[in-house]
Order: structure tokens, then C-alpha cells, then sequence
């Protein structure tokens, strides 16, 4: 299956895509992940990257693009994938459909309060980039109960996977969160409705953590594989 995970910052892209890869036996892809991972290793495509980063300046989606399309011509996602976090905004979501089809769109939702008080409490390794939370969430907001139980790590501020510092990335700041928010806003709502049109969106509405959600999720896939087509 080839799968997107959009949403808001926050909504859980990452953390439900990587589990739910591992199940279905496909790699996730985060062209987000490529990039730090090539500048950390210092490469020509992690100097092109940083250059931009620097000056403050978005990867083109030319380059974008080009990472993609090689990232899904390796032999593990030959029998599919899940796409975290791509495509961003319009162009990127017509350019993928040159490079691959897609079968499904999971659309992660969330209230924007809950989405803030997660991002500011999120933790990253800063060295395999590993994600934790510290919040503890246990409220109602129209009638609807939302607890997120914290994600903790063995040992405070220490990554379980590696033993790597856990820190607050810059942009789970708050005053960054609400300038990301207004740009999901603008740029990535539109492509809600270009893959409604093609009937390919799955809601996913998100009010508790990983026991509750990746069985919701799973549900959706299991549903669509039994779908005639």
C-alpha cells in the first residue's frame, strides 16, 4: 500500500506512521528525516540542504522531489510505502503524482489547543531523533474526552533507544507552533480537498494515544484492502 499521513504539527504523523509501517512491512518515508540526516553526516546533499536552512530559505520542491523519487526506487518500497509529512502544499501533491500512485490519504485531527500543549511538551533525541512528550493531557472539549497519557523515557531527558540528550526542538516553541499552524492553514488544507476529490482521504480523529489510535487506524486499512477495486 502507498500511504500519506497529513495533518497539523502535532497531530502524530510521525509517531502513528512509525508504528504502523513496521505492521504492514513498508518502510515509513520522512523526506524531513533524509535531509537531517544527510546534513548530520555531512554530505553534498546535507551542505545543499544546510545552505537553505541557513539562510533561513525552504527546500525547493525541486530538490524536495529529487530526494523523494530516489528515496522510493529503493527495493524496500517496492511493495509500498507511508509518506510522513509530504506533500506540504498543492505543487508538491501534483508533483508526487508524477513519481507514484497513492491509495490512501490518512487525514489526522485534532483540536488546536490539544495540538499546542503536545508540541511544546514534545522532546527529540539529539542524536537518533527519537520523539518523546512529556504532557499528561486529560480534558473534555465539546463533549468529547481527549487523554494523552505522556511518553516517557526510562530515565529523564535520556533517549531509551540510544542513551542520547532529549531537547525541545525550536520549532516547538509556542510562538513558532502558532506561526506553523497558520501556515498549515494555508498551504497543506488545500490538498484535503485534492484528495477528497480523488477518494482517497480516510479522517482519522484523534483523542487518545497509541492504544486507542493505531487500532482505528488499522481498522481504515484493513477496510480499504477489502474494498473491490
Amino acid at each position: 500500500m502507498r500511504i500519506i499521513f497529513i495533518g497539523p504539527p502535532g497531530s502524530g504523523k510521525g509517531t502513528y506512521s512509525s508504528r504502523i509501517a513496521p505492521i504492514l512491512g513498508i518502510p515509513q518515508v520522512s523526506v524531513g528525516d533524509i535531509f537531517r540526516e544527510e546534513v548530520k553526516r555531512g554530505t553534498t546533499l546535507g551542505k545543499e540542504v544546510m545552505g537553505y536552512m541557513s539562510r533561513g530559505d525552504l527546500v525547493p520542491d525541486e530538490v524536495v522531489i529529487r530526494v523523494l523519487k530516489e528515496r522510493l526506487s529503493q527495493p524496500d518500497a517496492a511493495k509500498g510505502f507511508i509518506l510522513d509529512g509530504f506533500p506540504r502544499d498543492l505543487p508538491q501533491a501534483e508533483e508526487l503524482e508524477k513519481i507514484s500512485d497513492i491509495d490512501l490519504v490518512i487525514l489526522l485531527n485534532m483540536p488546536e489547543e490539544i495540538l499546542i500543549e503536545k508540541l511544546t511538551a514534545r522532546r527529540v533525541c539529539s542524536n537518533c531523533g527519537a520523539v518523546y512528550n512529556i504532557a499528561d493531557i486529560r480534558r473534555t472539549i465539546n463533549g468529547v474526552k481527549y487523554e494523552f497519557p505522556p511518553m516517557l523515557p526510562a530515565r529523564p531527558g535520556v533517549c531509551d533507544k540510544c542513551g542520547g540528550k532529549l531537547v525541545q526542538r525550536k520549532d516547538d516553541t509556542l510562538e513558532v507552533i502558532q506561526e506553523r499552524l497558520e501556515v498549515y492553514k494555508k498551504q497543506t488544507e488545500p490538498i484535503i480537498e485534492f484528495y477528497r476529490k480523488r477518494g482517497l482521504l480516510e479522517n482519522i480523529h484523534v483523542s487518545g494515544g497509541l492504544k486507542e489510535v493505531i487500532p482505528k487506524i488499522l481498522e481504515r486499512l484493513k477496510r480499504f484492502e477489502q474494498m473491490p477495486r
